[in-house]
């Protein structure tokens, strides 16, 4: 019976493509499975042979921890730059969308309390 690898949900094309190009490079005998149009199902990728679980998954950890590094160091080296996105940076860039979700944010906001505020008037009249 197959067992599952590596969960493929909110995981970059670069690195699920960094995973299997991994895999397939170690000798690992694996598969695919998409979550489907109902999202039933589980995005990920699956080991034919149980008995390379343990060797797959130290495989894999080592992966994570030398991808871990390099984004930190991608990250830091950016931030000393002065490349790291901000929030001013993000504002900037994109006014209109950032005026969009703040917009959405306030209306949610009274939406929410809205009920609250009606109860705390009918409160002052009485």
């Amino acid at each position: 019976m197959a067992a599952l690898l590596f969960r493929l949900t909110h995981v970059t094309d670069e690195e699920a493509w960094e995973v299997r190009r991994l895999l397939d490079e170690h000798g690992f005998d694996t598969y695919e499975t998409q979550a489907g149009f109902w999202r039933l199902g589980v995005d990920a990728i699956w080991l034919r042979d149980p008995a390379q679980l343990e060797a797959a998954r130290q495989v894999l950890e080592r992966y994570q921890a030398e991808r871990q590094a390099r984004v930190q160091r991608e990250h830091a080296e950016r931030v000393a730059q002065g490349d790291a996105p901000t929030l001013w940076r993000r504002l900037w860039q994109h006014p209109v969308q950032m005026l969009l979700v703040a917009l959405a944010v306030l209306a949610i906001l009274a939406l929410t309390l809205a009920p609250f505020l009606g109860l705390i008037e009918r409160l002052g009249q009485s």
